[in-house]
């Protein structure tokens, strides 16, 4: 037999096969009670499957959009409450608060790999960014600024051994550098705490304020562990709350007073 008539006998084969099957379900469906139930229940529990996985899908498409939404909202209601603590004069709001700029950013890439990890956000000088401004989250200190283009910043993580912050121990704790453990996502040692200070496993640690970067009272972590370093000096293992591993978005801290400070820091006077 040629090809062509036997693909065009295949073919025909196939359809009389289709009628025949729809016929035959047609008079199942048509013959009792029963047979018509459960045809229109297989034929809802089709229809159901493929609603629910077309709206999944398009739900799934749309958790960006939704997800940035979320953070531009909740960045607005942080600024919200920060205004009111401040016009209120509630008791965590500091002098030094008026003196930060708030800005909220996205990532558009960040490096976990190695000793020296990075991060670019989508917010240059146009929008206000500086060089040493600081990147946080409601969970911790992120980064620091180190360059700035006019739409982008590339920054320093604190998952970067050359990155430390000041921080402090509960509320009036010893004070010493944070730095990355170079091990976890979210680990950190916090070093040089006199031995005269005493603390505990379960501790939060807080951004001192010592710094013209970050102001103060920022939580980071909470203490996991500690060793004396020469007799002298306590090292404290801090498991951070910011894990670097899910991070997508980030608020840039500026010190609009830091150039004030350094000037006052490089000053070669010397009052008696």
């Amino acid at each position: 037999m040629p090809k062509n008539k036997r693909i065009l006998s295949v073919i025909f084969s196939a359809a009389v096969f289709l009628v025949l099957e729809i016929a035959a379900f047609a008079m199942l469906n048509n013959s009792g009670r029963f047979q018509s139930l459960w045809f229109s229940r297989i034929g809802h529990k089709v229809m159901a499957n493929v609603w629910g996985n077309s709206e999944s899908i398009k739900d799934y498409f749309g958790l960006k959009e939704k997800n940035q939404e979320l953070m531009v909202k909740n960045f607005q209601l942080s600024e919200e409450l920060r205004a009111y603590k401040e016009k209120y004069g509630l008791p965590d709001v500091t002098a030094s608060d008026d003196d930060f700029s708030y800005l909220l950013a996205g990532i558009i890439k960040i490096s976990r790999n190695s000793q020296h990890n990075y991060i670019i956000i989508d917010k240059g000088y146009e929008d206000g960014v500086t060089p040493q401004s600081g990147l946080i989250t409601d969970k911790g200190v992120v980064g620091i600024i180190n360059s700035v283009e006019s739409h982008y910043s590339f920054a320093l993580s604190l998952m970067n051994t050359a990155v430390s912050v000041s921080a402090r121990i509960g509320r009036d704790g010893g004070t010493g550098p944070l730095v990355w453990d170079g091990k976890r996502s979210n680990g950190a040692t916090l070093k040089e705490i006199p031995l005269h200070f005493k603390f505990e496993v379960g501790d939060t640690v807080w951004t001192s304020g010592y710094s013209a970067i970050f102001p103060k009272d920022i939580p980071l972590g909470i203490i996991d562990g500690s060793k004396i370093i020469n007799g002298a000096i306590n090292e404290c293992s801090v498991t951070l709350f910011e894990d670097f591993k899910s991070l997508k978005y980030v608020t840039v801290v500026t010190n609009t007073g830091r150039d004030e400070i350094l000037s006052l820091e490089n000053s070669d006077i010397i009052e008696d």
